[in-house]
């Protein structure tokens, strides 16, 4: 028995002290046929445990002025709590009884579920949402990256207290991380360990994936995926699933996609709306994810200028594996880069959230650093190489209205065809 592995980020702050305890469990693992399981668990871990219901839960964590979630992310559940130093003691078991004694009240799991169907009726809406919900169907198929992870209406509908208990039970058999950050008081380890509710925390497995359902499932031979839309503009999504957090290609992939979309000095804001004025947004899509991440090119348009909007997009995204980066745009995208770490990690919630981020994926503690020291290393031509490694076989979401998506498909099938 043991307890949970604790990580410590002293930062200076006014008697501030946030805490992550990441579990690794997240919308990736949903069983087949419940996509939003692990969401409205997520939701559900908060809303009363231990002897707390959720009125008593609420009145404790106001009343001390403090801040206490669980999200589910792709690859993880993380439960969230902020306060003061001087609440820590009484706030800090709070996140153990979430995970060991979940009270999942049957009143509590139809409202979440309720609130979450609505959430995701309204989403429907969003030509942005659509596209991106398109975009996962058509490259991870029925896999785990395959939805989003408020998950799926159809399938979220049926789901209730006994659906989620197998999910609950596992949460304590799983290796988690704690990370607290902030004015973190010297004594704060031997307080945790002596803490009943992390006492004789039951012991995990190692973080071994080998059971999980695969990242991607019965992805088919299409390449572009359309949903049309009553809607006056015209939605893009360019791009293919890569590869996994920590990759030796990452940093290069990484330095594209803040050369591509960071700023306003990025190619796609350049080109797209500086240069041919096309597109409303565009962004560059590569989140930190255990398995193979997507990274997709984004932009929104007007319908008469949408296949242009098309054609820049394929440019740009040929150009990657075409031609390096010139010095001056590599030295760009390396500020950009730092700029980013700098700002992901401003408060004390984010530096613990990254904290355990990196334990998880079994990454070193210093791994940003040794990023930052990597970067002066690479050299256009070793991004140009990881760019044909990864970006040669994109993928096309499309959301508009139907003369729109027809224009689009005819135009895409000639690339396909050449």
């Amino acid at each position: 028995m043991r307890n949970p592995e604790l990580l410590i980020e002293p930062v200076s702050s006014p008697g501030i002290l946030a805490a992550k305890l990441l579990l690794p469990f997240g919308s990736a693992d949903d069983p087949a046929g419940t996509r939003g399981a692990h969401d409205l668990l997520a939701s559900l871990l908060s809303r009363g445990c231990g002897q707390h219901n959720h009125v008593d839960l609420a009145d404790l964590v106001e009343g001390c002025g403090a801040g206490l979630r669980c999200d589910a992310q792709e690859d993880a559940l993380v439960l969230s709590l902020r306060c003061t130093v001087e609440d820590a003691e009484q706030l800090l078991p709070l996140l153990a009884q979430m995970v060991r004694s979940p009270q999942l009240d049957p009143g509590q799991v139809a409202l979440e579920r309720s609130l979450t169907i609505q959430a995701l009726h309204r989403q429907r809406e969003d030509p942005f949402h659509c596209a991106t919900t398109g975009w996962r169907q058509l490259t991870y198929g029925n896999g785990g990256y395959g939805h989003d992870p408020m998950g799926i209406a159809e399938e979220l509908s049926d789901l209730d207290r006994e659906a989620l208990l197998p999910l609950a039970e596992q949460l304590p058999r799983a290796s988690s991380v704690l990370a607290l950050a902030g004015s973190v008081p010297p004594q704060i380890i031997d307080t945790i360990c002596s803490l009943e509710d992390f006492r004789d925390w039951p012991e995990g497995s190692s973080n071994d994936r080998s059971g999980r359902r695969p990242y991607a499932e019965a992805v088919g031979t299409e390449t572009i995926q359309l949903e049309a839309m009553d809607t006056e503009q015209v939605v893009l999504m360019l791009g293919q699933a890569t590869l996994g957090h920590g990759h030796p290609d990452e940093l290069a992939l990484r330095l594209l996609q803040c050369h591509l979309g960071v700023g306003m000095s990025s190619l796609l804001f350049q080109r797209l709306r500086e240069d041919h004025g096309v597109a409303y947004d565009v962004a560059a899509h590569f989140p930190a994810l255990a398995g193979p991440a997507p990274f997709v090119l984004m932009a929104s348009s007007v319908e008469e200028r949408s296949e242009l909007a098309l054609d820049l997009l394929l440019n740009i995204w040929d150009e990657l594996s075409e031609q390096p980066l010139s010095e001056a745009a590599l030295e760009l995208a390396r500020a950009k880069y730092i700029g980013q770490l700098a700002q992901g990690l401003q408060t004390c919630s984010q530096r613990a959230e990254r904290r355990v981020q990196l334990k998880a994926q079994k990454l070193p503690d210093d791994h940003d650093q040794r990023c930052v020291e990597t970067l002066a290393e690479l050299t256009p031509t070793d991004v140009l190489h990881a760019a044909k490694r990864w970006l040669m076989k994109p993928r096309l979401s499309l959301c508009g209205t139907s003369a729109a998506l027809k224009q689009l498909e005819r135009r895409w099938d000639r690339r396909d065809a050449a």
